[in-house]
């Protein structure tokens, strides 16, 4: 029997929305595509009655929409986090079509919770926002005029999505059972990390945000499991007990 595509799998995270409308009109975007799951970072104005008013029938999606104040907050429940931004940064995460993105979910696990991330209207994601996504997407238009309404650019790549988990009506084969890792918990490897590397003073001989930025992509390249970030924090730890012990 075929199954049926897991939407509660997906997180839509708009962070700080200028104008109300566009959660509204987001809201009833996500709705046409079988989504429901909507985050909103830092919202200038919610709630608001012009979302309220462009939501058209999608107002449970509103209802039920969680807000928070920081991205750590938004992405902490979720293993694998795709921005979107139309422009290639200079350290960046490789940039894919949203097709092709879509496509490669298939051989996502059904256990793995997906955030899709978008940032201002004006002004897209920022460099903080983009560090924690694992890979970043993006819409093929029109090369001279690429400019999309914020709703229009997540209502394409729900669309995406929703097209191409449901050609054969099957989203995702199960792999083994393990605890795969949340944002919350990956993040937390990420400042460990960079405690210790300011500890042992490593930071004075290159540029520290820069490096971390790096370590940030060669580690969202692999999908951790909880087992092995927990290995790899305790190496961590092990190494600052050995410098308190010496000092």
């Amino acid at each position: 029997m075929a199954t049926k595509i897991n939407y509660n799998q997906f997180e839509i995270v708009l962070c700080r929305t200028s104008h109300p409308g566009n959660i509204g009109s987001t809201a009833r975007a996500i709705k046409t595509m079988g989504f429901s799951k909507l985050t909103l970072v830092n919202p200038k104005q919610f709630p608001h009655s012009d979302a309220n008013a462009l939501a058209a029938g999608a107002e449970d999606i509103l209802i039920n929409a969680k807000v928070v104040k920081t991205i750590e907050e938004a992405l902490k429940d979720n293993h694998l986090i795709i921005g979107f931004t139309a422009r290639q940064r200079e350290l960046s995460q490789e940039h894919q079509n949203i097709r092709e993105i879509s496509k490669n979910l298939k051989n996502e696990t059904g256990q793995k919770k997906i955030a899709l991330l978008f940032g201002n209207e004006t002004n897209g994601l920022s460099n903080d926002e983009i560090k924690h996504c694992h890979m970043l997407g993006y819409i093929n238009s029109n090369a001279n005029y690429s400019s999309l309404n914020l709703a229009q650019a997540v209502q394409i790549i729900c669309y995406e999505i929703r097209m191409n988990l449901s050609e054969d009506n099957k989203i995702i084969k199960s792999r083994k059972k393990s605890e795969l890792v949340t944002h919350e918990i990956q993040n937390g490897f990420y400042l460990h990390l960079e405690q210790l590397l300011r500890q042992i003073g490593f930071f004075k001989k290159i540029q520290g945000e820069r490096l971390m930025q790096r370590l940030r992509l060669l580690f969202n390249r692999t999908t951790m499991e909880k087992d092995e970030v927990n290995i790899l924090r305790g190496i961590l730890t092990d190494i600052q007990k050995k410098i308190k012990d010496k000092t």
